[in-house]
């Protein structure tokens, strides 16, 4: 099989990050596959992290894992919402990831005699992590870099981008500009004047953008839309208008009615006789737009402030509610804030509760006390990771009557250690990328609740955690109620535990909001707003 000629569309932003290059760049990865092309989206971030597993989310929101087990920025998670497709380490590249493999190579003597420089040496490992997608044979891979144009981090991936618009000649690569038109209250106009200084940042490093997508609150005036066209020196199609919609899943449909996947498809001189099918995606909208019920559900955190924290288990409530037709509203509890006095006051009218993944001891006792209340008022329970590492250890506690019950993660010399490391993570010392990461398997019990809900025997999980249930404790759990139906096969580690005589009370070690997508909305989830609304 002859390889194909990949494309190449880059993603640049100005004048301000956080403007939705992810969603830009998911929404026109959807608009392409549909239209028959094979796309995949990369992202490049300009910090020196070596990834963003050690980052607190307050920093950069939630780590995103993928199958392979890396973990990766939040857009990753985006992308595979939109694409319905999973991605890989290769998706995701930092600048740590970068100099650390030009400085082993250094170290090697693979340079030998030569001064490194970060031009060649850092831009061309960026060519090579850019270009490594290519060996899959996608028509269009889409590169979106991280930040904004003019940052310094950001200078090394800006002039890679120049080189390899250069080296891969006319129609085979393309940028796009995601910038601002801010509204002027005062005035009552949108003004361009950022959006032209922007691209001129852009020019000034060597790169002309080839379409401008203007984030704006208010309609682009024809005369205005014009302006951008003459000054930023593209043509007045190309200019798209992308305002703020009610929710990231319009994105699609409002920018192809301006036919942004044409003008694409035109830049890189590429054909389709396949119109954009976006029939699913549209039910789906529909559903979501339209529920005939509500719901709330309580999700009990300890980063609930910034809510980019837990996105892929907001997300995965939309897909799933969606499909059940069901307007699911989320109540943001910060654990750290619960205690005996104030947990029935603060769960009050909630039908159903969900314990969140996390890291360290703050707000722990909070999320021990929301398991407690959900158990014994029978309010459907789901905990995610962290979350049933709680319920097992809330159940040793006030069950099993082992009252200091812990987890080694918060007290290394507690009496009962329910939740403990595995042998290979005790002399672990590094913190990045050595937790059990990625896709494992999981076998269920014939019978149990997660065998019903999964329709299957055997399932595999994305995992992202160095803690694990006490194998030692599993006689005395089942004995008492609570069911170990989710292990291992090849470790006999407990991956899910859930409780026969309550409505819904299921922990699973494993994460299954990074598998939800629009397309295929996670059962786990499903079954459990389907739990909290027979409440």
């Amino acid at each position: 099989m002859s390889k194909k000629n990949t494309k190449y569309i880059f993603v640049t932003g100005g004048v301000t990050s956080s403007l939705g290059k992810g969603i830009v760049s998911a929404s026109l990865g959807l608009l392409l596959k549909s239209r028959g092309f094979n796309v995949t989206i990369q992202k490049l971030d300009p910090y020196i992290n070596i990834d963003p597993g050690t980052l607190n989310p307050y920093e950069h929101g939630e780590c995103y894992v993928t199958e392979d087990g890396a973990e990766t920025d939040l857009d990753l998670g985006h992308y595979e919402r939109y694409l319905d497709a999973p991605t890989s380490q290769n998706n995701n590249v930092t600048t740590g990831k970068i100099y650390q493999t030009v400085i082993e190579k250094e170290r090697k003597g693979d340079f030998l005699g030569k001064t490194v420089q970060v031009i060649p040496h850092i831009t061309n490992e960026i060519k090579r992590r850019i270009k490594i997608l290519s060996k899959q044979n996608y028509d269009i891979i889409i590169t979106e870099i991280g930040g904004t144009v003019g940052d310094i981090e950001s200078l090394p991936y800006i002039e890679t981008v120049r080189q390899l618009k250069w080296e891969l000649g006319e129609k085979n690569s393309m940028v796009i500009h995601l910038t601002l038109l801010p509204y002027l209250a005062s005035s009552g106009e949108l003004k361009t004047k950022p959006s032209q200084h922007s691209v001129r940042q852009l020019m000034e490093s060597g790169i002309m953008a080839d379409v401008l997508v203007c984030r704006t609150e208010h309609k682009i005036p024809k005369d205005q839309r014009a302006k951008l066209a003459q000054f930023c020196n593209v043509p007045l199609d190309n200019v798209i208008e992308c305002k703020d919609l009610e929710t990231i899943y319009e994105v699609p449909m409002y920018l192809q009615k301006q036919n942004f996947d044409d003008v694409v498809l035109k830049e890189l001189d590429l054909k389709s006789d396949k119109e954009a099918d976006l029939k699913d995606w549209k039910s789906f909208l529909k559903k979501f737009q339209n529920p005939k019920k509500s719901v709330e559900i309580a999700l009990v955190g300890k980063y609930v402030s910034l809510q980019d924290s837990y996105i892929s288990i907001a997300e995965a409530f939309k897909h799933a509610g969606a499909d059940l037709e069901t307007e699911v509203k989320i109540r943001w509890v910060y654990s750290g804030d619960l205690t005996s006095e104030n947990i029935k006051e603060t769960l009050s009218g909630v039908s159903g509760i969900l314990v969140a993944p996390g890291f360290g001891d703050r707000g722990i006792e909070g999320k021990v006390l929301t398991a407690q209340y959900a158990r014994e008022n029978k309010i459907p329970m789901l905990g995610i990771c962290l979350g049933m590492q709680i319920m097992t250890i809330e159940f040793s506690r006030n069950v099993l009557g082992y009252t200091k019950a812990n987890s080694m993660e918060f007290d290394t010399s507690t009496e009962h250690p329910v939740i403990s490391l595995m042998e290979e993570q005790k002399n672990v010392v590094d913190k990045g990328g050595t937790m059990r990461l990625g896709a494992w398997k999981c076998s269920l019990k014939n019978g149990s609740k997660l065998n019903e809900i999964y329709g299957a025997k055997n399932i595999t999980e994305r995992h992202r955690h160095r803690y694990e249930f006490n194998s030692d404790y599993i006689g005395e759990f089942e004995k008492n109620g609570f069911l170990a139906t989710g292990t291992n096969p090849e470790t006999g580690l407990v991956e899910a535990l859930e409780m026969p005589d309550h409505p819904f009370y299921v922990g699973v070690q494993y994460h299954p909001e990074y598998k939800s997508t629009v397309a295929t909305p996670h059962p786990l989830f499903r079954a459990f707003i389907k739990a909290c609304t027979s409440k």
